[in-house]
């Protein structure tokens, strides 16, 4: 007994080739729709490249400067460090906005880091496309960034 395909049918059947039968019943090709089936708008192009991702080697230190710069920010905030009497200090304004400053910086390699592998902001158009982005969707993203600026700086200047 043989293993394996064999390359003709005993039985008067059609011939095989070793990948299997040229066309299925129907006129269409294994592979897809035959040469009289297709026309040049049907045609669809197909990225066979896979999609980039940000890789864990990449968000490892931007997560752990904004955990880090978080923590460092919200503990005196929580805590009210360096607030008492004459002569107590600022030690938790200056750890406060060291904090504010290091998770901004996280915040924007992040985006750097997302923007070059081609992730783009709710409602703003992709990296290349040509298209120019909405101004009420950028005005939108200006006013939440300012409008979390005033309040954590306006937070930190209370420790004082």
């Amino acid at each position: 007994m043989e293993a394996g395909p064999r390359d003709t049918a005993h039985d008067g059947g059609d011939q095989l080739s070793p990948d299997g039968p040229e066309e299925t019943p129907g006129g269409v090709l294994d592979d897809g729709p035959g040469p009289d089936e297709m026309s040049a708008e049907a045609e669809v192009e197909v990225e066979l490249r896979p999609q980039p991702r940000l890789r864990v080697w990449q968000l490892a230190p931007i997560v752990i400067l904004a955990a880090l710069g978080s923590l460092m920010f919200a503990f005196p905030l929580a805590f009210e460090f360096g607030g008492g009497g004459a002569g107590a200090g600022d030690g938790g304004a200056v750890v406060a906005m060291l904090g504010l400053l290091i998770s901004c910086c996280a915040a924007g390699w992040g985006m750097m880091a997302a923007r070059r592998v081609g992730y783009t902001w709710p409602g703003l158009p992709e990296r290349g496309s040509g298209r120019r982005p909405d101004w009420r969707v950028v005005a939108a993203y200006a006013l939440l960034f300012l409008a979390a600026a005033v309040l954590a700086v306006w937070r930190v200047a209370r420790l004082r």
